[in-house]
């Protein structure tokens, strides 16, 4: 009988997969990339038509020892690396690394990890696409030069340990920007004015008119600019009656939201869940690949996570209208097929929008095999792709107008008629209804007060983490597996930090962003990245050349480095000196930044090293208070410090010791139970497994930790008698 290799990325799969495929397929990881440009030095060979010098990663050698001596034996390797084009260039490496043949190479895809749609990938193999492995390779090449070229001039001119990178560097610049716009911005002064109307029915509620006109002139925002305007406007009005003049109602209907894609699924986490892009990927991750739902093996919950299209199987919106006719009614099924269209001129429509894998796995149904979560992540994503193809909500619109003198006042609400899709997506939060009394014309009103606000224009707000995807997605910057890897760069290099949930620019970011947009503003430009990106993609579509585009790219680039080498002077970056006065050696002190926030350090650094804690408000933290607890471990005194997001905690005083403890809602220290024995033998390296309580309940883990990492989550017990166990691994 034949042997089948079958080669996937993760071990999670591998074990996911292996149990689909049965005895005959062995499936092995490759534990992500295994080959890549050599880290000490460019790997580019700019003179010989940009070939590149690719090294395996150290991290790889026994993974390919291992992979090549399965090959061997194997009579087909099918090569099942993720459906996009970094997936397909790992493919490519692997076929180059363990030298497999084109006779013995097989390429499956699959949009999710199920059953049905493993099966049908073996049953439908293809060839290497060399045109998207091209497409990869030279947006890894692009990359480098970018980085290898411009960062020692960083180095050189600002300060060790700097980078520079063709999206990070954009997404900088997005951020500096905005806020150079908010600096620049004058605030403008306006009024409102609103009337506190009720009918003559004593018993009516009040509600509220805006003024809108006055004969043939219109109030915008802006129109009355001054507290006199305003007062004008109040001193016409005495005496006024107010008479409805039209009463119209109208049905406005509300479509669902498209299913989810990488950026929006990532801006909806932030938003909703509070999930950092790194952390939204990461849990959808898990549930791609698979997690073990009660009896069954290990089954993938979702499609895969990282896509720019919204594109739907047939056979999934065909199920989900099953479920959603019995399920809610035929009455919330459109009258035709939803089909979504993304707006990205650039998305690979080949793929899938994220999506469960199946309606029919109810977010409530298997939450108890769910971490918190995941769950959480899950649900919205389940509730985005039902609602998605569900009928549209209905609301009844009422616009009032009212007069008074010669000035006309508008009154409007809204009521949901028909849920709809809302019955599954709640989004209250985006639109709220408003009741309006039964209004009929030429009705005669009372008059509770006359309100004029004052208003004052507001500068555009800072970026969070779901505006700025947002915004590079819009000026086609990156790609769905760049987002939160680039937002995690410009935060590990201190480029920009988060003040509560809002990018601001360091004083180190400020300055490389002058010197990139000064000295390189043909790169670090949005419609240069932006045009990258359409370039890599005229070359997935076999339009274009890689080592066209990248020579096309080199040329400018190269004479922009001799430049910037020869006029750019050193650059200083200035601290930001505060009022602070160092208790040590009594300089002034200035506000610095670092990874976790911001602190004071004395200007006398490096001879004077104090530092003070800055908290999320800038404010000093106080340092550690006495208490009267004593460590459960050594006996020594308890110290409550707070943390820089403001939580306090214990800290052992005894510098040996130094054991930490949370505190609860009494001020008591939280002391986790000792593990227990189970007597159970670690089935990797036969050391005792112990029973331990974590912030997600107990679990099982081997006593040679960390030497051993074998890890079993034990979930809450299901409905059923049995009890079952989730099992994941760490790597």
């Amino acid at each position: 009988m034949s042997k089948y290799l079958v080669i996937v990325e993760s071990p999670v799969k591998e074990k996911t997969i292996s149990k689909i495929l049965g005895k005959d397929f062995e499936v092995k990881s490759s534990y992500g990339h295994i080959r890549d440009l050599p880290k000490s030095k460019l790997g580019i060979d700019v003179e010989n038509n940009f070939e590149p010098t690719y090294t395996n990663m150290p991290k790889a050698k026994e993974v390919i020892v291992a992979l090549k001596k399965e090959a061997d034996k194997a009579d087909v390797v099918y090569l099942a690396t993720d459906f996009d084009r970094e997936g397909e260039a790992i493919a490519w490496h692997l076929k180059e690394a363990l030298k497999l043949p084109d006779s013995k190479i097989s390429r499956i895809t699959f949009h999710e990890i199920t059953p049905e749609a493993i099966l049908d990938a073996v049953k439908h193999p293809r060839g290497l696409d060399m045109d998207l492995v091209n497409s990869q390779q030279a947006r890894r090449l692009l990359d480098r030069l970018v980085g290898y070229k411009i960062s020692p001039i960083l180095w050189k001119k600002i300060k060790i340990g700097l980078s520079a990178g063709r999206v990070q560097s954009v997404a900088v610049m997005i951020i500096c920007d905005r806020e150079e716009e908010i600096k620049k911005f004058v605030s403008v002064e306006y009024w409102s004015v609103e009337a506190e109307l009720t009918k003559l029915d004593k018993e009516a509620l009040p509600f509220k008119a805006i003024l809108a006109s006055k004969g043939e002139v219109k109030f915008e925002k802006l129109s009355i600019k001054a507290k006199e305007e305003a007062d004008s406007i109040l001193n016409d009005l005495k005496e006024a009656k107010y008479t409805v003049q039209s009463v119209e109602s109208k049905e406005r209907k509300r479509s669902p939201y498209a299913p989810y894609a990488t950026s929006t699924l990532q801006q909806d986490a932030s938003r909703r869940l509070g999930f950092s892009p790194s952390r939204t990927m990461a849990i959808a991750q898990k549930l791609y690949e698979g997690i073990h739902i009660g009896g069954s093996s290990e089954i993938g919950l979702i499609t895969y996570m990282r896509t720019d299209s919204l594109n739907i199987a047939k056979s999934a919106q065909s199920e989900a209208v099953k479920f959603i006719e019995s399920s809610y009614g035929k009455k919330f099924l459109p009258k035709t097929v939803r089909v979504y269209k993304t707006k990205s001129k650039n998305a690979q429509e080949a793929h899938e929008a994220i999506r469960p894998t199946s309606p029919k796995k109810m977010p409530s149904e298997i939450k108890q095999y769910l971490t918190p979560e995941e769950f959480k992540l899950y649900d919205l994503i389940w509730k985005r792709f039902t609602a998605s193809q569900m009928s549209d909500a209905v609301y009844n619109i009422i616009t009032a107008e009212i007069s008074a003198k010669d000035y006309m006042f508008r009154a409007s609400g809204s009521s949901l008629i028909f849920d709809g899709f809302m019955k599954v997506y709640n989004i209250n939060d985006d639109e709220k209804e408003s009741k309006l009394p039964q209004l009929t014309e030429n009705e005669l009103l009372n008059l509770l007060q006359i309100i004029p606000q004052q208003h004052f224009t507001e500068p555009p707000p800072r970026y969070n983490e779901a505006s700025l995807i947002k915004a590079l997605e819009e000026h086609g910057i990156g790609r769905p597996s760049t987002y939160a890897p680039t937002i995690k760069t410009i935060l590990d290099r201190l480029y920009v930090r988060l003040d509560g949930k809002k990018f601001i620019p360091t004083n180190l970011g400020i300055v490389v962003n002058d010197v990139l947009k000064n000295h390189f503003s043909n790169v670090v430009n949005v419609e240069f990245t932006a045009n990258v990106e359409e370039k890599l993609d005229d070359i997935a579509e076999d339009k274009a050349q890689w080592q066209n585009v990248l020579k096309a790219f080199y040329i400018p680039f190269d004479k922009h480095l001799s430049e910037a080498e020869k006029n750019l002077q050193r650059q200083k970056i200035q601290p930001r000196i505060s009022d602070e006065i160092c208790p040590n050696c009594g300089k002034r002190m200035a506000i610095r930044d670092s990874r976790s926030g911001q602190f004071l350090g004395c200007l006398g650094y490096p001879e004077c090293r104090t530092t003070i804690s800055l908290g999320k408000d800038g404010k000093k933290i106080e340092g550690p208070q006495e208490t009267d607890i004593k460590c459960d471990k050594c006996g020594s005194i308890l110290l409550k410090k707070v943390g820089f997001r403001g939580k306090q905690y214990l800290i052992c005083k005894n510098e040996e010791c130094k054991t930490t403890y949370n505190i609860d809602k009494n001020g008591n220290p939280v002391i986790k139970p000792a593990p227990q024995r189970t007597g159970i033998k670690c089935e990797k390296c036969g050391s005792e497994i112990l029973k331990r309580i974590g912030k997600r309940g107990p679990f099982l883990t081997c006593s040679a930790f960390p030497k051993c990492r074998n890890l079993q989550w034990i979930p809450k017990a299901p409905k059923s008698k049995k009890t079952s166990k989730k099992k994941t691994e760490s790597k």
